[in-house]
């Protein structure tokens, strides 16, 4: 395993496993403005900084102190370096130089050495060789020259870097050979820039590296900030992927209700719909949970600026406005800054880290497609679901549909490939109206609702409506309006009908009761005149047997008395 040297440039060192080639030689090649000048002073600036490495920067077309001008955008800290960290060494041409006799780079070579044994430089960046090799007088004066000042590179265990200009595409290549130096090089680096459909593509591609595996693709880049940036290594240092069963509300009580209990954390949500259908509406509901929750948040929006987006949603009872005076939330409007996907990704990225986001909403990731974009977009939210997913980080991205992408089949960046939960706004007309509907599509690691529910904006808030169906369609807006004023009609109409059927049982029972009542006086009558019957009919029974006794008396008083 060869010794590696670090270059503190974003996503290279990730990009080679460790940087460049200690002790080695390494070609940067490419055409006018790919930040050739940018990665080798960069890497210097590193090292000299951070490594404690001394290293020399010698230019060939433009002067020292220019460069350090151009250089103190970046946060480089040039001007604390001292010449014993980073000396700049000016050996360009002079553009009254008159050649006479054979050219070699024997006095530039003893020059140098001086200075490195002076500094104890360990790093070493020639910058726009090709200058330089403009005054050998043919390419087998310039292969024997660039052989020599290979060997006592290697020979001074410099780890080097040496950058030259790469002609456009059709235009002849001069005399210093470039494909000579790439073969004898140890690594070998091409930057591009290019234009698509007026978009700014720049791409790095490792064409050799000795002793080492690399990746073969190209890379995009930016310069921003900081210098170059790479699009590699997006979440590759965050750690293995956590995966929780953690849920985080959705804002919407029902839909939480329509997920089992929300969203899973560091999930990638999608919203999809046609313009109007509440894309935005249910990015600020998260948000505003998200925020309630006292977690940071970013809102990125490529359609509208920031007071419009809180103004409008203010006007569906979301309030972001307390969440962004607090500074808990941190919204970015993005639709007027230039740039391809990438730098756009480069930049979503920087504000999150430094925002410190636990939830990102980005309204519309479609925007990223736009012309020149296509395809690069793809892979660009590839790579931003990764990192967030291994940040930790639970995003919400927007796509915008039109009717050529149907729900049921795929969105314009196949961002529902790669989504964990994809929710679908729709349109439902009916009736001369026009409602919104919502449904789950999917929402991996979790049952869900398979209903479609009409989504219902008002000023205190968003709700779903419960679902109302005739004939196995689902009713909204008026309809379902109607057919709830239906409903509630048949209910009130009957508890009337039972009301007065409960009023007539109890007034039957009541006139039974009375009839009870009469008969039960009549039958206590009659029971008084039966007794009063049966003792006078007692009475008369007694009143003849006495007269009878009384008659049986007398009769056997007369027989006795003959």
């Amino acid at each position: 395993m060869i010794e590696k040297a670090e270059t503190g440039i974003a996503g290279f060192d990730e990009l080679t496993g460790g940087g460049l080639p200690r002790g080695r030689v390494t070609l940067v090649e490419g055409g006018a403005g790919t930040g050739k000048t940018i990665m080798a002073l960069q890497s210097l600036a590193y090292a000299a900084r951070e490594l404690d490495e001394p290293g020399v920067f010698v230019a060939f077309e433009e002067q020292s102190e220019r460069i350090r001008l151009n250089a103190s955008d970046f946060g480089w800290q040039l001007d604390t370096l001292s010449d014993e960290q980073l000396a700049f060494l000016d050996s360009r041409p002079s553009v009254d130089l008159l050649q006479s006799g054979d050219f070699d780079l024997t006095g530039l070579m003893a020059g140098l050495g001086a200075v490195i044994h002076r500094i104890g430089a360990r790093r070493i960046v020639l910058d726009a060789t090709d200058i330089l090799l403009t005054l050998l007088p043919d390419r087998r004066s310039v292969r024997r020259e660039m052989f020599r000042l290979h060997e006592w590179l290697l020979e001074h265990e410099l780890t080097a870097i040496i950058t030259v200009k790469r002609p456009p595409p059709g235009e002849p290549v001069p005399e210093m050979d470039l494909e000579f130096m790439q073969f004898m090089a140890d690594s070998a680096v091409n930057l591009s820039h290019d234009l698509v459909q007026g978009i700014s593509q720049r791409s790095l591609r490792m064409v050799k590296y000795r002793g080492s595996s690399f990746d073969e693709n190209d890379i995009p880049y930016v310069i921003g900030a900081s210098g170059l940036e790479l699009a590699s290594g997006f979440g590759e240092q965050s750690g293995p992927l956590q995966v929780v069963d953690e849920r985080v509300s959705t804002g919407i009580t029902r839909l939480d209700y329509m997920l089992e209990g929300g969203y899973h954390r560091n999930a990638s949500i999608l919203v999809t719909g046609s313009p109007g259908t509440a894309k935005t509406t249910l990015a600020g509901a998260f948000i505003e949970a998200a925020c309630a929750r006292d977690e940071r948040c970013l809102l990125v929006s490529f359609d509208s600026r920031v007071e419009e987006i809180v103004r409008n949603l203010r006007s569906v009872g979301i309030d972001l406005r307390t969440p962004l005076d607090r500074g808990t939330l941190r919204m970015e409007s993005a639709g007027g800054l230039s740039g391809s996907s990438e730098i756009q990704l480069m930049r979503i990225r920087r504000w999150a880290q430094a925002h410190q986001a636990r939830c990102i909403a980005i309204d519309p990731a479609s925007a990223l497609a736009k012309s020149g974009n296509a395809l690069l977009a793809h892979s660009v939210i590839q790579r931003l679901v990764d990192w967030c997913k291994r940040d930790g980080v639970t995003l919400l991205t927007t796509s915008l549909l039109d009717r050529a992408h149907e729900a049921d089949s795929h969105t314009p960046l196949h961002i529902s490939t790669i989504a964990d939960t994809w929710i679908h706004l729709e349109y439902r007309v009916k009736a001369g109206e026009r409602n919104r509907g919502l449904s789950i599509i999917k929402s991996r690691g979790t049952a869900h609702s398979n209903q479609v529910r009409e989504l219902v904006l008002g000023a205190d808030g968003i709700t779903l409506a419960d679902v109302y169906s005739a004939g196995g369609e689902v009713l909204m807006g008026t309809l379902r309006m109607e057919r709830e004023r239906a409903e509630a009609l048949a209910q009130r109409k009957a508890s009337q009908e039972h009301r007065e059927y409960l009023a007539g049982l109890e007034a039957e029972l009541d006139e039974l009761d009375q009839r009870m009542q009469t008969l039960q006086k009549n039958a206590k009558n009659k029971q008084k005149q039966l007794a009063e019957s049966i003792e006078e009919r007692q009475s008369a029974e007694d009143l003849i047997r006495d007269t009878e006794k009384l008659i049986r008396r007398g009769r056997q008083s007369d027989h006795h008395g003959d």
